[in-house]
């Protein structure tokens, strides 16, 4: 069912993916394993975008059947009231609009027991920086699913070194185009490249045990 989930999302058939993600979770399915299919199925899209084959509206249209699916997935991975581990500040950077794998990403470390400031999408590296000073994060997250966006993530980095911020936090990197390699490049702390990795990894970085 999954594996046709996948396809229907590909193909751009909202009606038919709503409609086979309602009734995968009606059937006992997982809901963290169906927000998964959903991130891979958008970075096939966001693939499709980049090499030509889909445009604009395709990749908005896209985001569209995501977020329906995501308002009656993700209340289902919520854990209540969990502990609260620390703060963090969320974007996807400059040069990049896609929110897929930042709200993924958001949903399951609000779940874990964060407190997320989510700051959009395309967010230059000033907009970073202003929303370190003001809420004070103990973690940055920022996203990019496109090649444009990796010097974006070294430039906010760097942004953030300028302004002193640097020390005060850590700094983790999600999406399409992150590695190690990228890792290293844009100055970061450490990289996911799925939701559940990136919330034992934020654990890890501010020595939270299991």
């Amino acid at each position: 069912m999954l594996e046709e989930l996948f396809g229907k999302i590909v193909d751009m058939d909202e009606e038919g993916s709503i409609k086979l993600a309602k009734e995968y979770l009606g059937s006992g399915g997982d809901a963290q394993k169906l927000l998964e299919v959903c991130r891979d199925a958008m970075a096939v899209i966001g693939d499709k975008f980049e090499k030509g084959e889909y445009f604009l509206s395709e990749l908005i249209l896209g985001g569209e059947i995501f977020g329906n699916i995501m308002e009656f997935t993700v209340p289902l991975i919520k854990e209540g009231d969990a502990q609260k581990l620390g703060k963090m500040v969320i974007g996807t950077v400059k040069g990049d609009i896609h929110n897929i794998g930042k709200d993924i990403f958001k949903a399951f470390v609000e779940a874990a027991g964060f407190e997320v400031v989510d700051i959009g999408v395309d967010v230059p590296e000033e907009n970073f920086v202003e929303a370190v000073k003001e809420h004070k994060p103990d973690i940055v997250g920022m996203s990019c699913l496109i090649t444009a966006g990796i010097s974006s993530m070294k430039n906010t980095v760097e942004a953030l070194k300028e302004a002193g911020l640097r020390d005060g936090i850590k700094i983790i990197i999600g999406g399409g185009r992150v590695d190690e390699e990228v890792k290293q490049f844009s100055g970061a702390d450490a990289w996911a490249d799925d939701a559940a990795k990136g919330v034992r990894l934020c654990r890890e970085l501010l020595g939270v045990k299991g």
